[in-house]
């Protein structure tokens, strides 16, 4: 039986991984990533390139493994690492010279077909609330406890994202109606 794990034991569990991560333990920080690396990923997949995201993930981490001393409490830590997340995404346009976009169908190493591209596409041209959340549910394959837990948000708010985002999602891949 796995055990489960309550959001204030993981809290408490983040915060001595933090404390020890500050101090120098690599392994702890590792820990973090393992455990918000999915998150971090699927808020970036909502605004970048599918094979930039990926090189994304290890800035974020990196920016946060420099940055880890000047969070003030724990319990900020995953609103943090998201800012952290959308701001580098931000960077990267900002940044961008001109080069030859990667092929999205190669990105990652992943197959990928031409109704996930245009299913990618439409989830990008969703309202931010919806792109996130349904990204780390289709793309991340996290639960909806498992995405309010790492976002945040509370059950219910990500119980209704999700639900309004694929209704916009059939919509815009014209299965709105039946």
């Amino acid at each position: 039986m796995i055990p489960v794990m309550l959001a204030s034991d993981e809290t408490d569990d983040d915060e001595s991984l933090i404390r020890a991560a500050v101090s120098g333990n690599r392994p702890a920080f590792g820990a973090l990533y393992v455990r918000y690396a999915h998150m971090v990923h699927g808020i970036l997949l909502a605004r970048v390139p599918a094979g930039v995201a990926e090189d994304l993930v290890q800035d974020v981490f990196l920016s946060a493994m420099k940055q880890l001393g000047k969070l003030k409490t724990a319990g900020a830590f995953r609103g943090w690492l998201s800012a952290i997340a959308r701001n580098r995404a931000v960077d990267y346009f900002r940044t961008a010279r001109e080069e030859t976009p990667l092929d999205e169908r190669t990105a990652g190493g992943r197959c990928v077909t031409p109704d996930s591209l245009a299913a990618l596409d439409a989830i990008r041209n969703l309202p931010e609330a919806y792109r996130e959340t349904l990204l780390l549910r289709l793309v991340e394959g996290m639960t909806g406890p498992e995405i309010a837990r790492q976002t945040g948000l509370t059950p219910d708010s990500v119980r209704v994202n999700l639900c309004r985002g694929m209704k916009l999602l059939r919509e815009a891949m014209g299965g709105g109606k039946q």
